[in-house]
């Protein structure tokens, strides 16, 4: 397994570059401690990977299961870290204000959990399955399985729409499934499992039985479901002044509202900054062998 690169951390660099210029007093508090705290563990990782990484092998048969709390939070390498948390920065100002901070912040905690166990059943599945004993020590950390559930939840609530994947259009409600195919595609090394995870979190929650036990479990009725609405100074990039979480002052308003993402995108899309990303890190590359640091 190699180690990161020590010296001069550019994708470190350049999101925090991003970050200072979208101005940290225009991100919603939850996904800035988010980034705050994954650029942290970065720096000052509590485990080396190969101790914090998720596996069958060492969580479930080792019963080492603090991985499943360890692993969305570490990153194999500075774009690694680039990667997910500019995607954390945008989802996070979309669905936060959407949301609210404390569901959202509840949303997070429990993507977080939840991928990591869907991520242990995939790999588990396919030992089984396959009888292939590999999958069981198949070692993914990183933030994107959540990543991936966001997408699910930002394309649910946003649902028209085309999304450039590596130059093809492809409508809103598929993008998730294309960007998995595409990521795997540009970059085999990462994990499948781990994202596909992702995806079927979002789902449970916008089609499945997830998003009512959320709420059964804080005590919310759905019949009076009313995230509480925050309101947030965007004082550049054509936004000066407070908006709220709802539209027009009212909850349940579907319609889109226009926003400027160039700040902190450069101009590029999500999936052009995804593309940017992941041939960025090939240079970079990260052998692990059988493990895969790139969830």
């Amino acid at each position: 397994m190699q180690r990161r690169s020590r010296g001069i951390h550019a994708g470190l660099i350049l999101l925090l570059s991003q970050i200072f210029h979208v101005g940290i007093s225009n991100i919603p508090p939850v996904t800035l401690a988010t980034l705050a705290l994954n650029i942290w563990l970065f720096l000052n990782p509590l485990k080396p990977l190969f101790e914090s990484c998720l596996s069958v092998e060492k969580c479930y048969q080792q019963k080492d299961w603090q991985r499943l709390l360890l692993s969305p939070l570490h990153h194999a390498d500075d774009w690694h870290l680039y990667f997910n948390m500019v995607s954390m920065l945008w989802k996070g100002i979309n669905l936060e204000r959407r949301l609210g901070s404390r569901w959202f912040a509840y949303i997070i905690v429990t993507f977080s959990v939840l991928t990591g166990v869907v991520y242990l059943f995939l790999e588990f599945a396919l030992a089984e399955f396959m009888g292939e004993p590999g999958f069981r020590r198949n070692c993914a950390v990183g933030f994107s399985g959540v990543l991936f559930a966001l997408k699910v939840l930002n394309n649910h609530y946003c649902p028209g729409g085309l999304a450039n994947i590596l130059g093809f259009p492809v409508p809103n409600r598929f993008a998730c499934w294309a960007e998995l195919v595409a990521i795997h595609f540009i970059s085999p090394g990462t994990s499948f499992a781990g994202h596909l995870a992702g995806i079927l979190v979002g789902l449970m929650y916008t089609h499945g039985p997830l998003k009512k036990i959320m709420e059964k479990c804080a005590g919310i009725s759905s019949s009076n479901m009313h995230y509480p609405g925050q309101q947030y100074p965007f004082n550049s990039s054509g936004y000066s002044r407070y908006q709220d979480d709802y539209p027009y002052g009212r909850p349940g308003y579907s319609e889109d509202v226009p926003r400027n993402y160039d700040a902190y995108t450069a101009g590029l899309s999500e999936e052009e900054q995804l593309e940017r990303a992941l041939r960025a890190s090939l240079w970079d590359r990260v052998c692990v062998g059988d493990s895969h640091f790139g969830e």
